[in-house]
């Protein structure tokens, strides 16, 4: 096999990252492909070397001078507290381990590129955002914490790495929401519970990603040569409530005073894990431009919003949707969770005007 590029994949482990393990596995211009995770892969794959470590690890460093390796897709932020075992243990494994790998990226002399797998939400969600996020744009309200906060800041380091080591290319892959037959993520779990919880009043606009097109924005990252920024989303929106019909579902508006309270309820059934940035996600929605994907990146995804969910609908429809008895049980612990804190909201107001 004639020489290519030496890649090595952070967060292997993960569904996506095997897919592009298996996809940069089918070309000749890739040499060689190291994945990396402390979870052993269970991915089907031929030619790639599993290394059980911690990116916080100074091992990590060893790994890129002995492999020669010069290009590093890092894929193994944590979205969700319960994935990383805690907040705590989130942020250290986004931050501080992002900030070691950098660090040893910029000690490697054959590093040449460096590609981070980020997210829209670093724009976050707010009634008075554009209609589009362009790639220059940024947050009305920077993230207090969560996953939009700790992308915020590694994306702040992946810029200085750029800044310290001019030979390095770095590229800023901005996800919208993945789906796909074999992703998991958030609004797969939203939308395999038995009703979806919506903001009452609300109807955010919405963009979604296939999985196809992540791998295939992702490999083109590894193997071309585009450095920069780029919002990933599907072509057009979907309002909520479309998505909610399109998957034959049944939504429950919750009072806005409620939300915090169902998301909890969500979390203590182990159904999902709802985090803040995503219930204002729920109330207001986000789009992006994506022109310079196409334009300046060369990908034109092959699914557009709308067809990469109905894709992702029709895909999980095999596995089966719930059945209308567990409809009628979900909505009754819904109702009687807002029945209740009604009721209490009421007694409080009382008390309060001392009747």
């Amino acid at each position: 096999m004639a020489e290519g590029r030496r890649v090595l994949i952070t967060g292997i482990a993960g569904q996506l990252a095997g897919m592009v393990a298996r996809a940069l596995e089918q070309r000749d211009d890739v040499h060689e492909i190291i994945g990396i995770d402390v979870r052993e892969p269970h991915h089907e794959l031929q030619r790639t070397e599993f290394v059980r470590a911690d990116i916080r690890n100074p091992i990590v460093a060893r790994v890129l001078e002995a492999a020669a390796i010069d290009t590093v897709l890092h894929m193994s932020t944590a979205t969700t507290p319960s994935e990383a075992g805690g907040r705590a243990r989130m942020k250290e494994r986004n931050v501080i381990g992002a900030m070691q790998l950098l660090a040893a990226c910029q000690r490697a002399p054959t590093m040449r590129r460096f590609v981070l797998k980020s997210t829209t939400a670093v724009y976050g969600s707010d009634s008075a955002d554009p209609a589009l996020f362009r790639e220059e744009h940024s947050a009305r309200q920077p993230a207090k914490h969560g996953f939009a906060k700790d992308v915020t800041e590694v994306e702040g380091y992946v810029r200085a790495l750029g800044r310290r080591r001019k030979d390095i290319d770095v590229t800023l892959l901005r996800f919208a929401n993945l789906l796909g037959a074999r992703l998991d993520s958030a609004f797969h779990t939203l939308f395999t519970l038995p009703v979806v919880p919506t903001v009452l009043g609300f109807d955010p606009r919405l963009q979604f990603c296939h999985e196809d097109d992540a791998v295939g924005v992702m490999v083109r990252a590894a193997t071309g040569d585009q450095p920069g920024v780029y919002n990933v989303a599907g072509d057009g929106v979907l309002y909520l409530s479309q998505c909610v019909r399109l998957a034959g579902r049944i939504a429950a508006p919750i009072p806005l005073p409620f939300v915090s309270g169902v998301a909890n309820l969500v979390r203590r059934s182990r159904r999902g894990d709802i985090s803040p940035e995503q219930l204002r996600f729920l109330q207001f929605g986000r789009v992006v431009d994506t022109r310079q994907l196409t334009e300046d990146f060369g990908y034109i995804p092959t699914f557009t919003t709308r067809s990469a969910f109905e894709d992702f609908v029709r895909r999980r429809r095999i596995e089966g949707l719930v059945d209308r008895q567990s409809v009628d049980r979900f909505e009754q612990e819904l109702y009687g969770f807002l029945q209740r804190k009604g009721q209490e909201r009421f007694l409080d107001d009382q008390r309060g005007t001392g009747r």
